[in-house]
């Protein structure tokens, strides 16, 4: 078994959940092809309900 590194443990304890469920995230090779699938979204629109609801995010 490999040991965790102790720097990538430090900084999801620094940065906290989200942030590592983000990179779990960005890191899914179907949620990369689904963003790239979207194109180019203009400033000020809001996100597809559908692909929020499709990927589980959430925005404060």
């Amino acid at each position: 078994m490999v040991s965790p590194d102790p720097a990538a443990f430090e900084a999801i304890l620094k940065r906290g959940r989200s942030a590592l469920a983000w990179e779990v995230l960005r890191r899914d090779p179907g949620y990369r092809a689904a963003f790239a699938a979207l194109g180019a979204v203009p400033d000020g629109v809001t996100a597809d309900p559908a692909f929020v609801a499709d990927w589980g995010l959430h925005f404060p």
